[in-house]
């Protein structure tokens, strides 16, 4: 019975450590895509600036 609750117990923790790792790529993504349109915004700023735009 012993060995059954160390697997259990290390099923659990293998569960939790991926749903934490999920977690983080999910708020990577985001915060990766925000950087990207921060960026994007920048370079249309950059270019209207040398073609005069206002």
């Amino acid at each position: 019975m012993r060995v059954i609750s160390e697997y259990r117990r290390l099923f659990f923790s293998l569960i939790l450590l991926a749903l934490t790792g999920a977690s983080l790529s999910l708020a990577a993504c985001n915060t990766v895509e925000g950087a990207g349109r921060d960026i994007q915004g920048l370079g249309e700023a950059v270019e209207d600036a040398a073609d005069g735009d206002d």
